[in-house]
């Protein structure tokens, strides 16, 4: 009973496919995302309360949701951005859901994947959200210029296009340096800098890319989670890159299916909790090694990776988990959804001790 443990504090039923959960900032309140049956948008706002969550508020939208963010958000006004399967981003005052107070047609196909960066003093720079979609397209928008994206990163005319499954932000440590990772169907990792407006590192991982997260996006590139199709993630050490072997990375085999999502604990860049197709979580501590990088034969300096070990896992459901999002206020409060239609609010315990 020394490990952390995992318990479903709550789970509620709801009548529509759930797609993402986030946790309002500063509050108890959680915001659920996906589609009615009849392929209208869902948007619900749910208060954790004496062991219950009560609904306080839902709005139907025309088309339905596929992800959310509140990372460009201002502390004080928590706007939600999202992306739809329409390609439109839009983004809602929780106060006021009724019309977005910014919209715009962002991709051609679905937004598949969205995250933000620059609000709720996580990192420097200014606000933008960054979308992935279907049609093969990055994009960067700033939502003070409107319906023009701030950067956009796409193949050639002619090239193949890959689906974009994830986006991450990360290396927002000065007003100048900003990069994107994306994930793409076919295996592809790209890391973006937005600084020099170039490709600065690119990989295949041979499996579909479900989720890519740095450990933390206000810090210089540290580590990355990247999970696949196949039951394997990857952690790369991002502090050194070596001209022609990029950066150090382990592979980990978990939950026997499809890995969704891993999310990093706000409150500890070293712990972080992988969901599966199996309807199961583990729960991850990374261990850094005894020297970063070293040098190698040719005196050219590389990374080393460390290590990682599972310090608790449990199966809270027969479908995938497909999504998971921790408390930044209160650490080890969490919360994920699963395609058996259930939102669960989850206490992880010993986070400190580990």
């Amino acid at each position: 009973m020394d490990k952390p443990q995992i318990i479903a504090h709550v789970q509620k039923s709801l009548n529509f496919t759930l797609f993402d959960v986030k946790w309002v900032p500063c509050s108890a309140k959680i915001v659920v995302l996906g589609t009615h049956p009849r392929g209208t948008g869902a948007l619900q706002i749910y208060e954790l309360n004496k062991g219950d969550l009560t609904l306080i508020k839902e709005c139907e939208k025309e088309k339905a949701i596929k992800c959310g963010t509140f990372g460009a958000s201002q502390q004080q006004q928590r706007c939600l951005a999202t992306g739809n399967f329409e390609g439109k981003l839009d983004v809602w005052d929780l106060e006021h859901t009724q019309d977005a107070i910014y919209s715009t047609k962002a991709h051609k196909e679905i937004i598949n994947c969205i995250d933000g960066v620059g609000g709720l003093g996580i990192g420097e720079g200014a606000p933008e959200i960054a979308t992935g979609s279907r049609d093969g397209a990055v994009k960067v928008w700033d939502t003070r210029q409107k319906d023009t994206p701030v950067a956009k990163m796409e193949p050639a005319e002619g090239d193949s296009r890959r689906d974009c499954w994830t986006v991450a932000f990360g290396d927002t440590y000065s007003q100048q340096d900003r990069c994107i990772c994306a994930g793409y169907d076919n295996g592809d990792i790209k890391l973006f800098d937005l600084r020099t407006m170039s490709t600065r590192w690119e990989h295949n991982l041979k499996n579909g890319l479900c989720c890519v997260e740095f450990d933390r996006k206000d810090i210089k590139m540290n580590k990355l989670v990247a999970t696949t199709l196949e039951s394997k993630f990857h952690v790369f050490d991002m502090r050194t890159q070596h001209p022609t072997k990029g950066f150090a990375s382990l592979s980990e085999k978990a939950h026997k299916s499809t890995i969704w999502a891993a999310r990093h604990l706000p409150q500890n860049r070293d712990i972080f909790m992988t969901t599966g197709g199996n309807g199961s979580l583990c729960l991850w501590k990374y261990s850094y090694p005894a020297d970063r990088s070293t040098k190698d034969s040719d005196d050219i300096e590389q990374g080393v990776i460390g290590s990682v070990s599972q310090l608790q896992n449990v199966t809270l459901t027969t479908q995938p988990i497909s999504c998971f999002s921790w408390s930044a206020d209160k650490e080890g409060l969490a919360a994920c959804t699963s395609f058996d239609q259930t939102v669960r609010v989850l206490i992880v315990t010993k986070l400190k001790t580990v």
